[in-house]
């Protein structure tokens, strides 16, 4: 794509080259008469480039993406932007408020794309949403994590038949890529449909902040803006490698009981492997949680307490097992501190 430095308004707001601006996008007026924006920071370099959206809380209860903008915006690399990034770190601001997933009208803003102006309270966020951020855009990065109650590996979810979004996957560095078909109404899917490829980060549980998590997302945006050449390159930065799932299948519980004995996040397991034990509360019986195939453990419920059919175990399956197991353990040596004697200056909050 060659570089550009198109006429960018956001909202009534016109951002020039050079220039750094907040901006406040109205959403709704409340019943107490108050209004309610949606805060979005638009940093435009002196020089021309893509423009690239991210965003966070698109389901108001998963914090980490939010942090990973915070910290992002203050970084001192940012300084060297080429081209222009809108950042949005809050988008379902009414689920933000209450902590929860979903809008006030219980409907999920991931399936109410492209919405409309005159719509539900979903219909009209995500109708926003797409005329003042995405469509003014030409890549996209929206970060999530698991839902209340599941934690996801760091995994990249994007289509991989695009080659212009698989080559941003494998630079963000997460250790897995999962080709992730389009789901209506979602976010991803309403802006490939306009031509923006945009991937998702998950990595995580929802109403928590996990560190590693947070170091890793910071590092993998900086990563895919440096191949998107919005960055100037990395200086011998270590880059961890990234395996592509085949497919994924969750696990379900096989009877109701209490969860005990759970395998980790990122556990590389075989066939028929006991991924945990269901017992009912007087220890009368034992059911094993198994394995339907060799893979890596890439989410998990959090809860101890299951009913028959939960899903239990997210796990994905690779052409090499043993190699998708090396890139979570390089991840790990990478991003969790507890696992290195020194912390690289670029994950460092600044």
């Amino acid at each position: 794509m060659a570089a550009h430095h198109k006429p960018l308004k956001v909202g009534e707001v016109e951002v020039r080259p050079g220039q750094r601006v907040t901006v406040d996008l109205p959403v709704a007026r409340l019943y107490t008469d108050t209004s309610l924006s949606m805060p979005v920071k638009v940093i435009r370099g002196r020089r021309a480039g893509p423009v690239l959206f991210i965003s966070a809380a698109v389901h108001g209860d998963e914090l980490n993406g939010v942090e990973i903008i915070r910290r992002l915006l203050k970084r001192p690399s940012i300084k060297s932007l080429r081209g222009t990034v809108i950042a949005v770190p809050i988008v379902n601001v009414h689920g933000f408020l209450d902590q929860s997933r979903y809008l006030p009208d219980r409907r999920d803003l991931n399936r109410s794309f492209p919405g409309s102006p005159k719509g539900s309270i979903a219909a009209r966020l995500a109708n926003t949403f797409l005329k003042e951020v995405v469509l003014k855009s030409d890549f996209g990065i929206d970060l999530h994590t698991g839902a209340i109650d599941r934690a996801n590996l760091p995994q990249i979810r994007a289509n991989l038949d695009d080659p212009t979004i698989t080559e941003l996957a494998q630079a963000f560095g997460a250790p897995v890529i999962v080709n992730a078909s389009m789901r209506e109404g979602s976010l991803r899917a309403c802006a490939a449909g306009h031509g923006i490829p945009v991937m998702i980060y998950e990595a995580g549980e929802a109403l928590r902040f996990d560190e590693v998590c947070i170091r890793a997302g910071i590092r993998g945006i900086l990563q895919a803006m440096r191949k998107l050449d919005m960055l100037p390159p990395g200086r011998g930065k270590r880059i961890s490698h990234a395996v592509m799932a085949r497919s994924t299948s969750w696990v379900r519980a096989p009877s109701s009981g209490i969860v005990t004995g759970s395998v980790e996040l990122g556990s590389r397991v075989k066939e028929n492997d006991r991924l945990a034990l269901i017992s009912d509360p007087l220890g009368d019986r034992e059911d094993a949680v198994q394995a339907p195939f060799d893979g890596i453990v890439i989410g998990c419920s959090r809860l101890p307490l299951a009913h028959e059919g939960d899903a239990l175990f997210h796990l994905a399956a690779f052409r090499s097992v043993g190699r998708a197991e090396d890139a979570v353990e390089e991840f790990a040596t990478i991003h969790d501190p507890a696992l290195r004697r020194t912390v690289e200056p670029d994950l460092l909050e600044t």
